[in-house]
């Protein structure tokens, strides 16, 4: 999805470069100026428009984590039974 927001961001921006809204850069630095300011452009924006996958991913991570921690402990419970 970052991907598409930066591939979104290039498109719009090169567009506007080609128009001439925005200046070309010098010589054949062209491509290099839009994709850095592709970059800068897409990187606030998915911060922003992806909030919601990046909350989801958190709470799959955490549960997974918490999963582990909890498998874990139950493997030493049963270790500290049987060493008893």
């Amino acid at each position: 999805m970052r991907l598409g927001v930066f591939a979104g961001c290039f498109l719009v921006l090169w567009g506007l470069v080609y128009v001439g809204v925005l200046p070309r850069g010098l010589g054949d630095s062209n491509l290099l100026w839009v994709l850095l300011l592709s970059i800068v452009m897409s990187a606030p924006l998915s911060f922003v428009l992806l909030r919601k996958q990046r909350d989801a991913m958190s709470a799959q991570i955490v549960e997974k984590v918490d999963s582990a921690k909890a498998r874990l402990e139950a493997s030493r419970s049963q270790e500290d039974a049987t060493a008893q």
